[in-house]
């Protein structure tokens, strides 16, 4: 029980729960969850932005279980909910989040394209990491974040069986933890503060032995 405890403290601190606007794009980032892809291809649905980006390549999971990139699968699965081809751009050269934010700018210029405010589809525990690795990496963009819409327990319910286990899930939220400490000081976001529960559910995770994804 008080693995769950410590799990939704950072489960929650890591959404932003920013309520969605009429933006200029929505940046879907590629990852192994599929929900992702489906998420974005929803928000566009809705209406909240004319164009939707793909970004992704073969990441360190995905090169490992698929023969397309993150991108073109996710397009796929898009296109199949109802989105226009016409309306779709492929990034599928990334392998992090760092090049999706970055080779999704140079996408992005290269066409002209307007970007003063963003809709950034990411998985929900990286959230909070998506938008401030974007507000380091194009700062003069403003950006919401947005995640498939479910609890931790229905979230990690998906990792039940296949390639990825949902032990694997909370080593990586535990990773993300550490990265948002760390990663400021490595230029590759902005600082943001986190409440001393958070940072303790995380040692205590750390103790448990959540530590396969620690840099």
């Amino acid at each position: 029980m008080e693995k769950e405890k410590l799990i939704q403290i950072l489960w929650d601190y890591l959404h932003m729960n920013h309520r969605l606007e009429k933006s200029d794009c929505i940046v879907v980032l590629g990852s192994h969850d599929t929900r992702v892809a489906v998420r974005g291809a929803e928000v566009f649905l809705e209406g909240f932005a004319p164009l939707i980006v793909f970004s992704g390549g073969y990441g360190k999971l995905t090169k490992h279980i698929w023969n397309s990139t993150e991108a073109e699968k996710f397009a796929r699965i898009a296109i199949n909910m109802g989105v226009p081809e016409d309306f779709i751009l492929i990034e599928d050269k990334s392998s992090n989040t760092g090049e999706n934010i970055l080779f999704v700018k140079d996408l992005i210029d290269i066409r002209q394209i307007k970007a003063e405010k963003l809709i950034v589809v990411n998985k929900p525990y990286m959230e909070r990491r998506t938008y401030a690795a974007f507000k380091k990496l194009w700062p003069e963009t403003e950006v919401l974040v947005t995640s498939p819409q479910m609890g931790i327990k229905e979230y990690l319910a998906g990792y039940g069986s296949g390639e990825i286990t949902e032990d694997e899930v909370i080593n990586v939220m535990v990773g993300d933890l550490q990265r948002i400490k760390l990663y400021p000081e490595k230029g590759f976001q902005v600082h943001q503060d986190i409440p001393k529960e958070v940072w303790d559910a995380y040692l205590k995770l750390v103790e448990m032995g959540y530590t396969k994804h620690l840099c």
